[in-house]
C-alpha cells in the first residue's frame, strides 16, 4: 500500500447504498465466455508463416464475418486488444496452453504488420496482402502503432523459453520507441487556446489526449524492462499534457472531466485517468493519482446520474465552462470498459471500496442498466452487441472489438 494514500481528499461521491451490490457482484461474477472470441479468432498463412488473426465484424443474426472495403478483415488494433485480453487469462508458457498459443499466433500478426519505417499498419487484406494506403492503416504515430506496443509488452512476460520470439519483441518495440522519441514533441510543453480552452500542443497530433494515455499504458512496462530515462521523460511530458486537458474540479463542470481531443470528450479510448494511475502507481507520482481520482470521483459520477454519453462538447465562458453539445448515441463497450478499468485501479490503489462499487456499478450497463434497458453481453454466447442506437434499439451485431472489450470488462472481478 502506498504510504501516500492519506492525503487523498474523500470523494464528493458517496457510493455506500452500492457497497452491497459489490460484494454480492464479487461473490457472483459474470461469466468470461470465450466462445464468440473463439468464432473471430482465425489462423491464416502468410508467406508460409501461420498467424492468428481477429475477425473485425461478425453479423446478426447468424454472425458470420464481414469485410469493410476499404481496410480489410483484420487489423493490429483487434489483434492487440487480445493479446491484452489473453495475457490476463490463467495460462502457462508452453505451447501446448490454448491460450499461450494463441497469443503467440497473434503476436506473429501483429510483427508481420510492421512497417519498414517502424511504425505499424492496421489492415489485412483477405488475399493476404497489408493495406498501406487507407487513412485507418497508415505506419504512422496513431492508436494501432500505440495498441501493438501495449499488446507486445503485455504478453512479453508470456514468453520466457522463447528466446526467438522475446527477441523478435524486443526488437519491434525497440524499433517503434525510437520512431515515438523522434515524433514526439516533448522537448518544449506549450499551450496554445483552442474552441476557448488552454491546451498543450506535445501530444499525439498536437491535442490527442486519448492517445497519449495509450501510449503510457504501453509505455511504462517498457521502461520498466529497459530503465531508459528517455522513455521515462515521455511518459511524465505526457502525463502532464494529460492533466493539462482536464478541465473543471469536484464543484465546477464538467467536474475534472479528461477531454479527448481539443474541447471534445468522447467515451471510446478515454484511459486517461487509468493511465495517470498507473504511472502514478509505477513512478511514485501522487499527482498523477489524485488527478485520476479527480475525474473518477466526480467525473465518472456525474455520468452516471445524468445518463452516459458518447460524446460531450465544451466551451468556456465568462463564468465557466458550459456544455456547448452532448451525444448520447451510440454508446459501446469500447466506451464503458476504460471507465471500468479507471475505477478497478483506483480500488487496487486506494483500497477504497466505493471504487469497486462504481466498478460494478458502470459494469451493470452491460446488464441492462442502461437506456435501451437491454442486456448488452450475453453470458450464454460470450457475445457482446456492438452499440446501444437509441433508447428502444441495440445493433445486434457482435464484432471484435466489441466482443473483446466486453470480455475486458468480465474479466475484470
Amino acid at each position: 500500500m502506498l504510504l501516500w494514500l492519506p492525503v487523498f481528499p474523500t470523494p464528493a461521491w458517496t457510493s455506500d447504498d452500492r457497497l452491497p451490490l459489490a460484494e454480492e457482484a464479487a461473490l457472483n461474477p459474470p461469466t468470461v465466455n470465450f466462445e464468440h472470441f473463439d468464432h473471430l479468432f482465425t489462423e491464416i498463412a502468410v508467406d508460409g508463416k501461420t498467424m492468428g488473426v481477429i475477425n473485425i465484424y461478425s453479423e446478426y443474426p447468424d454472425y458470420a464475418f464481414a469485410i469493410e472495403p476499404a481496410e480489410g478483415f483484420a487489423c493490429v488494433d483487434d489483434a492487440a486488444r487480445a493479446i491484452v485480453l489473453l495475457s490476463k487469462q490463467p495460462h502457462h508458457s508452453g505451447y501446448d496452453d490454448e491460450t499461450t498459443r494463441k497469443t503467440a499466433l497473434l503476436i506473429e500478426f501483429v510483427l508481420h504488420m510492421q512497417n519498414a519505417n517502424g511504425y505499424f499498419n492496421n489492415f489485412l487484406w483477405p488475399d493476404g496482402s497489408i493495406n498501406t494506403s487507407y487513412r485507418t492503416s497508415l505506419a504512422e504515430l496513431n492508436w494501432w502503432s500505440f495498441r501493438a506496443l501495449w499488446a507486445l509488452e503485455s504478453a512479453y512476460q508470456m514468453f520466457p523459453s522463447d528466446q526467438d520470439l522475446t527477441r523478435r519483441i524486443d526488437h519491434a518495440t525497440g524499433r517503434l520507441v525510437a520512431n515515438v522519441k523522434r515524433d514526439l514533441p516533448v522537448a518544449e510543453l506549450k499551450t496554445q487556446v483552442v474552441d476557448t480552452l488552454e491546451l498543450p500542443t506535445w501530444l499525439p497530433h498536437k491535442y490527442a489526449a486519448d492517445q497519449a494515455a495509450v501510449a503510457i499504458v504501453a509505455l511504462l512496462p517498457y521502461f520498466k524492462r529497459s530503465g531508459d530515462d528517455e522513455v521515462l521523460q515521455i511518459i511524465n511530458a505526457l502525463a502532464a499534457g494529460i492533466m493539462q486537458m482536464q478541465k473543471g474540479d469536484a464543484s465546477n463542470y464538467p467536474f475534472g472531466m479528461f477531454l479527448s481531443w481539443k474541447n471534445l470528450w468522447h467515451s471510446w479510448g478515454n484511459s486517461q485517468a487509468y493511465a495517470l494511475l498507473l504511472a502514478g502507481d509505477q513512478l511514485d507520482r501522487p499527482d498523477y493519482t489524485r488527478s485520476a481520482l479527480l475525474e473518477i470521483d466526480n467525473f465518472v459520477p456525474y455520468l452516471l446520474e445524468s445518463g452516459f454519453s458518447e460524446s460531450i462538447l465544451i466551451k468556456r465562458e465568462s463564468n465557466g465552462i458550459s456544455e456547448e453539445k452532448r451525444t448520447r448515441f451510440p454508446q459501446i463497450a469500447y466506451g464503458i470498459r476504460p471507465m471500468v478499468y479507471a475505477a478497478s485501479e483506483a480500488f487496487r490503489v486506494t483500497g477504497d471500496k466505493r471504487y469497486l462499487a462504481l466498478a460494478t456499478s458502470l459494469r451493470s450497463w452491460f446488464f441492462g442498466q442502461n437506456d435501451a434497458a437491454r442486456n448488452i453481453y450475453d453470458q450464454e454466447s460470450g457475445r457482446t452487441y456492438d452499440a446501444i442506437n437509441s433508447a428502444t434499439g441495440i445493433n445486434l451485431n457482435s464484432g471484435a472489438e466489441s466482443t473483446i472489450e466486453g470480455l475486458l470488462v468480465m474479466q475484470q472481478q
